[in-house]
């Protein structure tokens, strides 16, 4: 809470969105920031795991993992979630998978159907993502 913070602060600006109403198929690797509106089938990562901004707004829905250094989180993600510096959970946040992070934030109303595991050193993360569907 006091002195120095370790991470990289959290992308002030978002570069690409991805609107309501479009669907991307396939994995997405960026810098800087990115907001979901619409529906991604497929990973998510930024170029390193320390860095990157990744919003997920209440309407957006994502199915597959995600690897980014800062996460705000207000739609559905089904898959596993790496927050390498931070997750903010805002309360129409629906998560299933298993979620890891350095710092958290969870307001309430915010659902987690998975396990939570603290990294204490943030770290680099490979994400497979389950087959089966």
């Amino acid at each position: 809470m006091f002195g120095s913070k370790k991470g990289s602060a959290p992308q002030d600006s978002i570069d690409s969105l991805i609107s309501a109403g479009t669907r991307v198929e396939g994995n997405i690797v960026f810098s800087g920031g990115l907001r979901i509106d619409g529906e991604v089938r497929g990973n998510i990562a930024s170029a390193t795991l320390q860095e990157g901004t990744l919003v997920v707004s209440e309407k957006a829905s994502v199915e597959g993992g995600i690897s980014v250094g800062h996460i705000v989180l207000n739609g559905t993600v089904v898959g596993p979630v790496c927050a390498g510096e931070s997750l903010e959970l805002l309360p129409s946040a629906r998560v299933t998978g298993d979620v890891e992070y350095h710092q958290i934030e969870m307001q309430q109303g915010a659902v987690i159907q998975g396990r939570m595991v603290h990294q204490a050193n943030a770290k680099n993360v490979e994400l497979k993502l389950a087959s089966g569907s």
